[in-house]
């Protein structure tokens, strides 16, 4: 799954502490999904959709291996 994660907290002057912060999880967290190595739960993908003020399908890309 990609995830344009990176380019969201760019353009809104987010860290990944901040996110992590606002979603109620670590910077680990955030870092191992914008790395592919986690894939999110439906509740934290939401959240992080919320933040940003986009929807799920926006940040999240479904690849054809999955």
């Amino acid at each position: 799954m990609k995830n344009t994660i990176k380019v969201e907290r760019a353009k809104a002057d987010i860290t990944q502490g901040g996110l992590a912060d606002r979603v109620s999880v670590s910077r680990q967290t955030i870092n191992s999904i914008e790395k592919g190595k986690f894939v999110p739960s439906t509740v934290l993908a939401l959240k992080i959709a919320q933040v940003f003020q986009v929807s799920v399908e926006d940040i999240f890309t479904l690849e054809e291996s999955d």
